[in-house]
């Protein structure tokens, strides 16, 4: 497997989404048929992964995760749709902010 970044072929998400959210970053990759949209936020990082044609498999959630964030499986909430996953993680430092 092999992500493939292409934020570039995707400005208007990234514009909707920095506009629209608290995030201060997005980046779109490839992953074959299914695309990755991560974004970040002062206080957490949110990973979407969507495939128009199947349900996304575990071990392409296995493989995301491993390569954009820090956090295993265990750490992030997994919030399955039908033919997407997202998910989502409170950063470390989040944790100072809000308390």
């Amino acid at each position: 497997m092999k992500l493939i970044d292409v934020t570039n072929s995707h400005p208007r998400l990234v514009k909707e989404q920095l506009a629209n959210t608290d995030a201060n970053f997005v980046k779109v990759y490839s992953l074959g048929q299914t695309t990755v949209i991560f974004t970040g936020a002062p206080t957490h990082e949110d990973i979407i992964l969507l495939n128009r044609n199947r349900r996304v498999k575990q071990n392409e959630i296995d493989f995301v995760l491993s390569k954009l964030s820090d956090r295993n499986i265990e750490e992030v909430e997994i919030l399955p749709g039908h033919n997407f996953v997202e998910l989502s993680y409170v950063k470390h430092d989040a944790h100072r902010l809000i308390h």
